[in-house]
This record gives structure tokens, C-alpha cells and sequence, in this order.
């Protein structure tokens, strides 16, 4: 799968992004790498709780990295700036639609 699949995909079927700003990054987006790098910047609890299961339904045969940051955290180390995040909405709207 492409990187714009994937993120097509885990935006499709997880309900609870909304909530959270969403990225991928490394080596999946320079089409050199086996894993996928996900980035989620939000609050904790139960919101968290229920987007960690949602991810680990969809991606269950995926190779996912992913990192979960508060925005606070995010802010103070410019980790979306740094590691040239693309947001899973950016990349999921290049994704080819079924017809």
C-alpha cells in the first residue's frame, strides 16, 4: 500500500481522528521503508483510549509505528516542524478512489 492508501484507510476506518491532528512521516513517505510512522498530537484519556483501539483494529496487519504526543509536548519539541509531518488528511485526498 502507498502511503496515501494508508492514511485513506486508517482515516476511513477509525471514527475518532476528528479529535486528534494526525501525521505520518519517515521513511513510508520517501517510499524506502517497510514500517509507517504515525503521528497522533491530542488529549489523553478516554478519547485516546478509544482511537488506540480503532487504530489497532484497522492496522492489525499493518506495520505501525506510532507515537502519540499532547499538544503541549508537540509544540515544545517542533516534533511535526522536525520530522516533516504530513497530515493523514493531506495524504488520504491523493489516495486513487475506488469507482
Amino acid at each position: 500500500m502507498t502511503a496515501p492508501e494508508i492514511a485513506a484507510l486508517l482515516l476511513d476506518s477509525c471514527g475518532s481522528p476528528q479529535q486528534f491532528e494526525s501525521y505520518m512521516f519517515g521513511s513510508i513517505l520517501l517510499r524506502i521503508g517497510e514500517d509507517i510512522d504515525i503521528l497522533i498530537v491530542g488529549p489523553g484519556g478516554g478519547a485516546l483510549s478509544q482511537l488506540k483501539g480503532e487504530i489497532h483494529v484497522s492496522g492489525a496487519n499493518l506495520p505501525l509505528h506510532i507515537l502519540y504526543l499532547l499538544p503541549s509536548e508537540a509544540d515544545r519539541t517542533e516534533f511535526v516542524k522536525r520530522e516533516k509531518c504530513v497530515p493523514l488528511a493531506q495524504l488520504a485526498r491523493s489516495a486513487p478512489r475506488p469507482d
